[in-house]
């Protein structure tokens, strides 16, 4: 059945390369996809054959299982374009397999504001969509406009704009409904006039920058020293989600630990999952070959040769510890393939 794929298919595919965590993992087969028109014959020859089907982007965000037996399609659609809508506002055009800092880099080359506080973040543009990145103060559905997809269900490209996407804090329609979609072109909406966004405590100082490129020279500088680069140190980024809990719970939670980190939210307090760690004494803490960054405790490190199941141990510890010193529960902010 995968006969007319056969020659473009690679077999026993090591994706050791193909994931910033840098762990040991193999897939049955591979695909690297370069144009959406591939998407519909795949998804049939691979039901025939009667294998599943796995979407990869950059691999930043994700925990690679050891051993894969279906197809990792690994998309590698490039290109960017700009235009202005009905409106007069400008749009920035991405596939799903370009990567989301070169898309940055390029607005912020434009002179174009909105995404620079996005910076330096690793991994392609369809992935950022169904994360929601966010990062110093913006996520990525503050810019969002459209996208196109292609829906597994009805084999047929759609469109949606930003309401059917359902985002929300890390969140979004095709985490909810995993699998179905597979992003392909992203519309975001970016500006001429300057608009930083300096919330982010530690941009507040930077006063009233005129060009976005400064904001973003700042967001990298700021991450190159709070978080260990993937490169030298294999990581998927932050590894938990901030726990949002109750009004009551909060305001327990805040009494109990004067000065711990929380922030308001419409449905309770967010508070910093990174401070919890620290708190539980894992801040730098080693498991086998997987461990706690020593630079940040939200950041789950592969020492050398570490494998899914090593991440997986590490993070259940983590969240065990957690759990039994503040009785609050992490969630995992990457997703298992």
């Amino acid at each position: 059945m995968l006969d007319a794929m056969h020659q473009y298919l690679s077999r026993d595919f090591d994706l050791t390369r193909h994931n910033t965590f840098g762990l040991n993992a193999r897939s049955a087969y591979a695909l690297t996809v370069r144009d959406e028109a591939e998407l519909p014959s795949l998804f049939t020859i691979a039901e025939r054959a009667g294998l599943s089907v796995r979407l990869l982007g950059g691999g930043s965000n994700v925990i690679l299982s050891e051993n894969y037996a279906g197809i990792t399609a690994m998309m590698a659609t490039r290109g960017l374009a700009q235009s202005e809508d009905d409106t007069g506002a400008t749009l920035i055009e991405a596939n799903a397999g370009e990567s989301w800092h070169r898309l940055v880099a390029h607005a912020v080359g434009q002179g174009l504001w909105g995404l620079e506080n996005l910076a330096g973040i690793p991994g392609t543009v369809g992935a950022a969509v169904v994360q929601n990145i966010g990062a110093y103060g913006v996520e990525l559905s503050d810019r969002f406009v459209s996208l196109r997809a292609f829906d597994r269900s009805t084999r047929a490209f759609v469109e949606l704009a930003a309401p059917a996407c359902r985002f929300s804090y890390r969140q979004s329609l095709f985490k909810q409904e995993k699998g179905r979609y597979v992003v392909t072109r992203v519309r975001l909406k970016v500006s001429r006039a300057g608009a930083p966004n300096l919330s982010y405590g530690n941009l507040s100082a930077m006063g009233d920058p005129d060009d976005p490129g400064q904001i973003m020279a700042e967001v990298l500088r700021l991450r190159a020293r709070k978080l260990p680069d993937w490169r030298l140190c294999g990581n998927a980024g932050s590894f938990f989600h901030n726990p949002v809990v109750s009004d009551p719970e909060g305001r327990a939670f805040m009494l109990a630990n004067p000065g711990a980190p929380a922030f308001s939210q419409a449905d309770g307090w967010k508070l910093s999952a990174g401070w919890l760690i620290e708190q539980a004494g894992l801040k730098g803490y080693r498991r086998s070959r997987a461990g706690v960054s020593e630079q940040h405790a939200l950041v789950l490190v592969n020492h050398g040769g570490a494998t899914c199941s090593d991440i997986l141990d590490l993070a259940d510890h983590v969240d065990t510890k957690v759990r039994h010193r503040f009785g609050i529960s992490l969630q995992r902010e990457p997703e298992l393939l």
